[in-house]
């Protein structure tokens, strides 16, 4: 991956920047043995600094990908209770393939960030592919909200101070996943930073605003956030590994490779508190 490097201060790993406002690729790592603390310190600064990190030729086991998300939390279940992935065979991780059999369905094939309806939301994802279409395809979009909510006017800024959005989990995932009000700019806890708290699929209108007002700006948050200054398209290969940080970054799973198999694994970790307003 063409980047720029940005080892300032790392002595263990290299890190080198995708794009202006998110995305590092990780080297000098191997995610197949338990990380030294300084590793394990430079990979924190890393994904807080950067927002998403990829990884590239890590073939990794259910317990060696277990035990990268367990350096930053618990491990947590799925809100939804209807998904396009599965179960696996180790509870810990969710099963992501999809084939000629998937009715042309997959998961994540909208603007969102994970399971934001849930009253704490996952802190993290990190998705492992190990097979890839074998012409392309299947790619990632990650977006920051922090580079979407620093483009923003003063006045908006202003406006949307103290303002909430009702993120639905029902219209996406059924009956009985939760329904939960956040904060429409958040400050995120470790950088201190504030960011755009959209996820597209999940949120329609903001909360305590006429029901016209709050859903076209809801519609313009949500059109704002897919600007494309505020993205990276990250490109899987086989044993690719992508661990974003859900609290600032939005993301969207291409669907333009079915009937070919994109197949791998997730984890998901745990939220330590509700989003924070700014």
């Amino acid at each position: 991956m063409d980047g720029v490097r940005s080892n300032d201060g790392y002595q263990a790993l290299t890190v080198t920047r995708c794009s202006p406002h998110i995305g590092a690729e990780i080297g000098n790592i191997d995610l197949t043995r338990p990380l030294s603390d300084l590793e394990l310190a430079e990979l924190k600064r890393a994904f807080t600094e950067n927002l998403v990190l990829f990884f590239r030729d890590q073939k990794v086991s259910f317990d060696d990908h277990a035990r990268l998300g367990e350096y930053f939390g618990t491990l947590g279940q799925h809100a939804g209770k209807k998904t396009h992935s599965k179960e696996s065979e180790d509870p810990r991780v969710r099963k992501f393939h999809y084939d000629e059999n998937s009715n042309g369905e997959i998961s994540g094939h909208a603007w969102h960030t994970d399971q934001s309806c849930a009253p704490i939301p996952p802190l993290g994802s990190i998705l492992y592919m190990h097979t890839i279409p074998p012409n392309g395809g299947g790619d990632t979009i990650f977006v920051s909200l922090y580079a979407a909510y620093d483009a923003l006017s003063d006045r908006m800024k202003t406006y949307l101070e103290g303002l909430t959005a009702l993120h639905d989990g029902v219209r996406i995932f059924g009956d009985g996943t939760p329904r939960t009000e956040h904060p429409v700019v958040i400050r995120h806890p470790e950088s201190g930073k504030k960011a755009l708290y959209m996820s597209s699929s999940a949120v329609r209108w903001l909360e305590g605003l006429p029901k016209g007002e709050g859903k076209g700006i809801a519609k313009f948050l949500k059109e704002h956030c897919r600007s494309p200054e505020f993205f990276f398209r990250f490109r899987w290969e086989p044993h690719s590994i992508a661990f974003w940080d859900n609290r600032c970054c939005n993301h969207y799973a291409i669907n333009d490779y079915l009937p070919d198999v994109r197949s791998g694994y997730r984890v998901q970790i745990e939220g330590h508190a509700p989003p924070k307003p700014a």
